[in-house]
């Protein structure tokens, strides 16, 4: 999927709006999918990213994080954590699929279908610089800093 521009998408995102893909505004988007809002590790991720978000934009870059969750969920976690960025609800998994992040995993030694933690960067024309897939939460915000203050 990389070196080639992802396709549009409209997601329905907190704070009452849809988001949409295009155009994107800055130099790069950073996209993280996530399995659900307010397990641990998940937490850990969003604050991390919440932490740095400050950096990320003076490197010209923004992001949004996408799971299956609700909106009602999604801005109850938004909320808790005072997250500065936009999370998205895929409860279609559209744009799960089309990242190709839905996959099975194991899950109190059950067989579940669920979002493998992922995280892609977009340029400003939607390209897929760089991706992370099956990733460790903490820590991670700050590679992918590291990476987008590389654009």
């Amino acid at each position: 999927m990389s070196h080639q521009a992802v396709p549009n998408f409209t997601l329905p995102a907190t704070g009452a709006v849809d988001f949409t893909l295009y155009p994107i505004p800055g130099k790069s988007l950073v996209i993280y999918f996530y399995p659900k809002d307010s397990t641990p590790g998940c937490t850990t991720e969003a604050q991390q990213f919440r932490d740095l978000y400050a950096e990320f934009k003076l490197a010209g870059s923004d992001i949004v994080g996408i799971s299956r969750d609700s909106i009602k969920s999604h801005e109850n976690f938004k909320t808790k954590f005072t997250l500065p960025f936009a999370l998205l609800s895929d409860a279609e998994e559209t744009v799960c699929t089309q990242f190709g992040v839905m996959k099975q995993k194991m899950m109190y030694g059950k067989q579940v279908r669920g979002i493998e933690r992922s995280t892609f960067v977009l340029d400003s024309k939607g390209i897929i610089r760089k991706e992370w897939r099956g990733l460790k939460a903490d820590g991670h915000a700050q590679e992918v800093l590291s990476f987008v203050q590389t654009l």
